[in-house]
């Protein structure tokens, strides 16, 4: 069942070469074999459920990322049962196993394929899958472990028609090849859930590294790391579009470890794509002010500082995801799942992220209103010249606007209500607002005046 056929070269981005040079022969031959790897001592526990790690690669920092992944395998479950089949997941690189344990244990899943790269790492993941029937009551297998490169495994299941209610793709850096052949293994209206680590391509740095990643050439913005969230976003729905297919983004989690790039997708077939999502981030290094930029108007990007005239000061970055990062109405549905098994909370001693907050946070985000980006308090400070306003008292002034002190001049572009504004689960210290720098600079003296 688990033999792999040869694949199609289309969905390989990086084929192995037919003539290999000698050189790279020679050193292929001469590479230190890395050891097998055991269960040992070293146990851990993970919302009730326990495992080992042994010398794998962990880190406890992503039991978050984790727990997203495992209340959203449960609500597919809830909601659509997996199909005839029950719910399918396919872990394509699963590290010691843990991901895969968790959906068994805890997501509901009625069979979880474990794969992972390195053939060394089967002890131990056998060892951790092994806390779970391999076999149903019907005698059915729930579980089954193999060592293949994750787009072999992918693309072989799209050749042999055999999808995924939920792919998990938990890769390291900025490879972006298995996108495409994620997305062809997920069924219908099935999950995605894939991941990018490069904090230097997001931030910037390696604009041409990006770009052949992602497709998109990403400049320095002072919110770089949820340009990393819509960098990943947009070369997905890049890679969708390619092969007829079109995604939504569920939720969108950035951690600061490493950091991680964590976004769940929902893909549905449509060959009529709408790109009114997917277009140009400007950012005004002068006045701080962001704005994006569809397609259609990349002839028109400027600053409003300097008055429409084109300016060095100005960098874009694109094209990458400029829509919601997140589905407000799916969050909610999240939150009281967490809610309701207990895992809205931390334990009080410190350990853990608080799921509840966390959640909260990224439903407020989904507000349509907002644009791409977040404005950090310390940026208002140093171009207002002022000390920080607090966040709180920043955020309601900014919905209330059009009621703040008339003694001191207000900006009049604003609703009776005032602006669209929250915090951001990326940055603590940051507010994401569709107001104008300008207005924010202005806000931020009246806040000082009025205490």
């Amino acid at each position: 069942m688990f033999a792999l056929s040869s694949v199609h070269p289309i969905l390989l981005p990086h084929p192995l070469n037919p003539n290999p040079s000698p050189r790279r022969i020679r050193r292929t031959r001469t590479r230190t074999r890395r050891r097998t790897l055991t269960p040992t001592s070293s146990r851990e526990a993970e919302r009730g459920v326990e495992f080992e790690t042994g010398d794998s690669f962990f880190r406890r920092e992503s039991a978050v990322g984790r727990d997203l992944g495992v209340l959203s395998a449960s609500l597919l479950r809830r909601c659509c049962g997996g199909g005839g089949g029950g719910l399918r997941v396919l872990d394509a690189m699963c590290g010691c196993g843990v991901r895969a344990l968790r959906y068994l244990a805890q997501g509901g899943a009625d069979f979880v394929w474990a794969n992972d790269a390195f053939e060394g790492s089967r002890p131990l993941v056998l060892a951790n899958l092994a806390r779970e029937p391999r076999f149903s009551t019907l005698g059915e297998r729930r579980w089954v472990v193999t060592h293949f490169g994750a787009n072999r495994v992918l693309a072989d299941c799209y050749l042999r028609r055999e999808f995924f209610d939920l792919v998990d793709v938990d890769s390291f850096g900025s490879d972006s090849s298995f996108l495409r052949s994620g997305i062809a293994a997920v069924k219908i209206g099935g999950l995605l859930y894939v991941t990018s680590t490069c904090g230097r391509s997001s931030g910037g740095h390696r604009p041409r590294c990006s770009l052949a990643s992602y497709g998109a050439y990403v400049r320095p913005v002072p919110y770089s790391n949820e340009i990393g969230l819509r960098m990943l976003l947009g070369g997905a729905l890049r890679e969708a579009a390619a092969v007829g297919f079109q995604i939504t983004p569920l939720f969108s989690y950035y951690s600061y470890h490493a950091p991680v790039f964590r976004v769940m997708l929902q893909v549905s077939r449509g060959k009529d794509h709408d790109f009114s999502h997917y277009g140009f981030i400007s950012y005004c290094k002068l006045c701080g002010h962001s704005q994006t930029y569809s397609w259609d108007e990349l002839g028109q990007i400027s600053c409003p500082c300097r008055n429409g005239e084109v300016s060095s000061s100005v960098v874009v970055s694109g094209p990458l995801w400029t829509g919601p990062l997140h589905d407000a109405a799916y969050l909610s549905d999240m939150l009281r799942l967490a809610t309701e098994w207990g895992w809205a909370y931390t334990d009080g001693k410190g350990n853990g992220v608080d799921l509840e907050k966390l959640l909260n946070l990224m439903i407020e985000e989904s507000d349509p209103l907002l644009p791409s980006g977040y404005i950090k308090l310390d940026e208002i400070a140093s171009r207002a010249r002022i000390n920080s306003p607090p966040l709180a008292t920043l955020i309601n002034s900014l919905r209330r606007l059009c009621n703040i002190i008339e003694a001191y001049m207000m900006p009049r572009d604003c609703t009776q209500e005032g602006y669209a504004a929250c915090r951001s689960h990326i940055a603590p210290n940051a507010v994401k607002t569709n107001c104008p720098m300008a207005s924010c600079l202005e806000l931020a003296h009246a806040i000082r005046h009025q205490r």
